[in-house]
This record gives C-alpha cells, sequence and structure tokens, in this order.
C-alpha cells in the first residue's frame, strides 16, 4: 500500500511543478508581450514574443485604451497523462510609450 502512494503523491508534486513552469513561462511572455506592445510593436510581433516565451500553443490577446496596453497569455499545462487539461493564465498591463521620446 505504501509504495502505490509514494507513486501518487510523486506524480501530483510532478504535476504542481510542471503548472508552476508554465505560469513562470507565461507570466514572462505576458511581460515581454506587454513591453513590446507598450512600444508601439504590431501585434503580429507581439505574438511572435509570446509564442517564443511561452511556446507555439499559447495564445495572447492583446488590447487597450490608447494610453494603457494589456497581453493575456494563456497556454496548457504539459504533464502527461495524469495532468489533464490544465491550464495557465497571465496577464500584464504597461503605458503606451510617448512617441515623441525623451531627450
Amino acid at each position: 500500500v505504501a509504495l502505490p502512494a509514494v507513486v501518487l503523491v510523486l506524480a501530483a508534486l510532478l504535476v504542481v511543478v510542471v503548472a508552476g513552469v508554465a505560469q513562470v513561462r507565461a507570466v514572462d511572455a505576458a511581460r515581454a508581450g506587454a513591453r513590446a506592445a507598450s512600444a508601439g510593436e504590431s501585434d503580429g510581433r507581439v505574438h511572435e514574443i509570446v509564442a517564443q516565451l511561452a511556446g507555439s500553443s499559447a495564445s495572447a490577446d492583446v488590447g487597450g485604451d490608447g494610453s494603457w496596453v494589456t497581453v493575456t497569455v494563456r497556454t496548457s499545462v504539459t504533464g502527461g497523462w495524469f495532468s489533464g487539461p490544465l491550464a495557465v493564465t497571465a496577464t500584464a498591463t504597461a503605458r503606451v510609450e510617448s512617441s515623441t521620446g525623451v531627450p
């Protein structure tokens, strides 16, 4: 009875670690995407940045109100047959940079 319990706990721990890594990657991708979008990069370029940092299966939504831009990244957690349909989401917001520049 003890060995199956240990295996089950280790499998659950592995899923938690993989989900944590996916969350960190999603947060990094959302931040980088928001920085790029605030600097005037196109939505296509923001999606490329997000895919590079969070993986090709990640999706990004870019929005804003003119003075702020928000990037939301969603990606699935890959953890094998025991993880099920897990997903993580991260959002980052940045102020749109001025086009005049600072001397």
